[in-house]
């Protein structure tokens, strides 16, 4: 036990949309499989996209079969006692038991593979992702390419009908390329409630200004 327990860690794959968080996720388990490790793959049972519900998968098309789930008590379950590697794709929906279920599996000797968006598109803390990393051995921060200016990216900027969407709308909702893009810091954009009135009592107070 003693022996089994020491190789147990966790690792988070942590970045913006489209920076290759899945596609890392994918590459560590093959490389564990290589290893003839017994792994067990997990995924979001919110995110049936690309390779559908029962597959974790990249936005470059690769894949791997998972497990859907929706908390980490099931994730717990449904781990093997023989299990060496356990692996979790869109941890960021997940609840808040996640950060118990992971620790108590690296306790036990697993290594555990998390993979996840650290910020909303909001820019803020996403679910139990801050959480995650602050227990993890190891943590992989990954970007992608701003499509605005070309520079890093480290936010999801979710667009409706082809505008940025509102802070007040609901943190979650699952899309790819049609409903988010990769942006920056300073590109990113996420307009309050109270700016669309703001941008409509402008013109009028102009309008006001000019005729008295």
């Amino acid at each position: 036990m003693g022996a089994a327990a020491h190789a147990g860690r966790i690792e988070v794959i942590a970045g913006a949309m489209f920076s290759g968080k899945s596609e890392e996720l994918i590459r560590r388990v093959r490389r564990g499989i290589i290893a003839r490790k017994r792994v067990q793959v997990f995924k979001s049972h919110l995110d049936s996209r690309y390779a559908g519900l029962y597959s974790v998968s990249s936005h470059d098309g690769a894949e791997l079969d998972a497990a859907p789930v929706d908390s980490g008590a099931e994730i717990f379950r449904q781990v093997r006692p023989d299990t060496d590697i356990v692996a979790i794709d869109e941890a960021q929906f997940l609840d808040a038991g996640i950060v118990d279920v992971v620790t108590a599996l690296a306790a036990a000797g697993k290594r555990v593979i998390i993979a996840g968006l650290d910020t909303d598109f909001r820019g803020e803390p996403f679910g139990p992702m801050g959480a995650l990393l602050c227990v993890a051995e190891e943590v992989t921060k990954l970007q992608a390419i701003c499509v605005r200016c070309g520079e890093l990216a480290c936010r999801p900027q979710r667009l409706i009908d082809g505008r940025p969407a509102r802070y007040d709308s609901p943190t979650i909702m699952v899309g790819g390329r049609e409903s988010y893009e990769a942006r920056c810091r300073h590109c990113h954009e996420v307009p309050r409630a109270d700016e669309d009135q703001r941008a409509l009592e402008l013109p009028e107070a102009r309008v006001a200004g000019a005729r008295s």
